[in-house]
């Protein structure tokens, strides 16, 4: 066990999870194929194939896998404007996930859907969402109708730390707190709320407003996907047993701008900070190191990995730009408000 020097919390070191070789393999898996996935996501919207823009999620990989590696298929997941990393990490599929992203009627949500609305039922995904912290209300929902019915089910609510601004996700606390409802609220803090620092916006310390209602609350660096995952199993282990809500802050980052588009960022952060997080706290970098030096993986082991995702990923996209577009006469169909 270490301490952590900004929380003054007690973590858990890289190698101290018990996890087993081929569960470790599947972490950085996961990961990678959503950091190439999203690198992908960027070229189609460079290359002007993709309508719209997309809100990568290129930093923040440990938080999404290390959380949705600890649940089963049948809980639920919500999921934030830069949510295509939870709907992998969830179990979506390339094909259909970029698909949806060129507006193709394969896609999950036959097209309509796009970037920031994608949902998949099969896997528990039910979706991403658009407004900020408007997920909150459909992964308690989820999680009092999970009690009601007695399924042992657990819901995860993603939410970036801007949601925090959000009356919506104190209700909602509020509630799971009052009735002890199966849900996890994980705020991923990657500092900037859309251009400006979270400091400047939000008063006091995150963890203490979930505090506030009751909730159990951690506060964890979300750039060590080990960490992240031995942390979430407790908490949804916790939550299964019928203790309550649990509040999970991950320290993290993007790396990318605020979306596509937003290329130079000078004027609201330094160029010296992105590099520092970037050469110093790649969650995917970080794990690749751990795999080698702990003797889990070689680099060899390690190319093979990324050149399969990486074909994966190539056919995925090419069967997305060859899929056709949703007909005419389905505008009005699969749309929900």
């Amino acid at each position: 066990m270490t301490q952590s020097k900004k929380t003054g919390r007690k973590q858990q070191s890289p190698g101290s999870s018990a996890l087993d070789r081929e569960r470790l393999l599947r972490l950085y898996r996961q990961m990678l194929k959503i950091r190439l996935f999203e690198e992908q996501v960027n070229q189609l919207y460079l290359g002007a194939k993709m309508p719209g823009l997309a809100h990568l999620y290129i930093g923040q990989e440990a938080v999404a896998v290390g959380v949705c590696e600890a649940l089963r298929r049948d809980d639920y997941i919500t999921s934030t404007h830069r949510g295509h990393g939870h709907c992998l990490a969830k179990g979506a599929s390339l094909d259909k996930m970029f698909a949806e992203l060129l507006g193709k009627a394969p896609g999950y949500c036959r097209g309509k859907g796009g970037s920031m609305h994608i949902a998949d039922q099969d896997t528990g995904n039910l979706g991403a969402n658009a407004i900020v912290g408007g997920s909150a209300g459909i992964a308690t929902g989820a999680a009092m109708s999970a009690k009601m019915r007695g399924s042992d089910q657990v819901a995860v609510c993603f939410f970036g730390e801007g949601a925090l601004g959000q009356g919506l996700l104190y209700e909602e606390m509020n509630m799971a707190s009052l009735w002890k409802l199966p849900v996890i609220y994980v705020c991923e803090n990657n500092q900037y709320n859309e251009y400006t620092s979270y400091r400047e916006t939000t008063a006091g310390e995150v963890a203490a407003r979930a505090e506030a209602f009751g909730i159990h609350t951690e506060t964890i660096d979300g750039q060590d996907v080990q960490l992240v995952h031995a942390k979430s199993l407790t908490l949804v282990e916790r939550a299964r047993r019928g203790k309550g809500p649990a509040f999970l802050h991950c320290n993290t980052y993007r790396f990318h701008g605020h979306h596509v588009g937003d290329v130079d960022r000078t004027y609201y952060r330094a160029k010296k900070e992105e590099e520092e997080w970037k050469s110093k706290r790649d969650p995917v970098k970080l794990f690749a190191e751990w795999l080698q030096k702990s003797e889990m993986a070689d680099g060899k082991l390690l190319d093979q990995i990324e050149n399969e995702i990486a074909t994966r990923i190539k056919e995925a996209v090419n069967f997305a730009l060859n899929a056709p577009y949703p007909e005419l006469d389905e505008v009005g169909q699969d749309v929900y408000a």
